[in-house]
């Protein structure tokens, strides 16, 4: 009898650790989530709020004799986000979460199309670093290619 509760105990633990996992996917998944929802709604705070203070952003820029990489300051990101003309709408539309976890260590990659006014700008791939902070899920690095063509539908 005592081994048949031992096992449901142990079959309960091993059922806890999925469900802790998938929450935290899902807690940094809302993270990236809440940044697009504050770029479409020109909301400089809930863009600010997905960062961590020390965070960075770059971009690849491709060329014909191979890649560079630009870089971008999170605040001047915000600020332009925040400038945006009422009229222009931003849409940056991921259409897949890969998320990996390691404690409190996480990486996202992020297929997306990116519209101005609801046309097709263009599309590329996000790679996300994320750390769990005190304050919870924080992007600490972002780097993206762009492209107008192939995309994925």
């Amino acid at each position: 009898m005592k081994s048949k509760i031992l096992f449901a105990g142990l079959l309960g633990l091993l059922f806890c650790f999925p469900a802790f996992s998938q929450t935290e996917e899902a807690q940094v998944e809302a993270v990236i989530k809440s940044l697009f929802d504050g770029m479409r709604a020109k909301d400089a705070e809930k863009v600010a709020a997905a960062f961590s203070k020390d965070a960075m952003m770059q971009t690849v820029i491709s060329k014909p004799d191979g890649s560079e990489v630009g870089s971008n300051a999170v605040a001047d990101f915000v600020s332009r986000i925040a400038s945006t003309p009422a009229e222009t709408q931003l849409d940056e539309r991921i259409l897949e979460y890969q998320i990996k976890i390691d404690g409190t260590m996480a990486s996202a990659w992020t297929p997306y199309q990116f519209y101005v006014n609801d046309k097709f700008s263009h599309c590329g791939v996000n790679s996300f670093q994320l750390v769990k902070m005190a304050d919870g899920w924080k992007i600490v690095y972002i780097i993206d290619t762009r492209r107008k063509e192939p995309c994925e539908s």
